[in-house]
């Protein structure tokens, strides 16, 4: 199973970049676990300055931006 996490304070941005993570993998039909990660110790340990951030299995792909489900899409394939 895939494993995404999403790095921020559960602010609107983090919270509309969980939803679209969701759909990305609803719509690709992935089975995927959506992780909120909102310690800061956590959030800069991963290397994320600027939130939302978001990884794919352990590894950062963005940050910063709120990504489209398209956009995340790819980060899934």
């Amino acid at each position: 199973m895939m494993k995404v996490q999403i790095y921020g304070s559960g602010c609107p941005k983090c919270q509309a970049l969980a939803a679209n993570a969701e759909s990305a993998a609803r719509d690709l039909g992935l089975d995927v676990e959506i992780e909120k990660v909102t310690d800061l110790k956590d959030i800069t340990r991963a290397g994320v300055l600027m939130t939302p951030g978001l990884a794919v299995d352990g590894e950062l792909k963005s940050t910063g931006h709120l990504l489209s489900v398209h956009q995340i899409k790819q980060f899934l394939l």
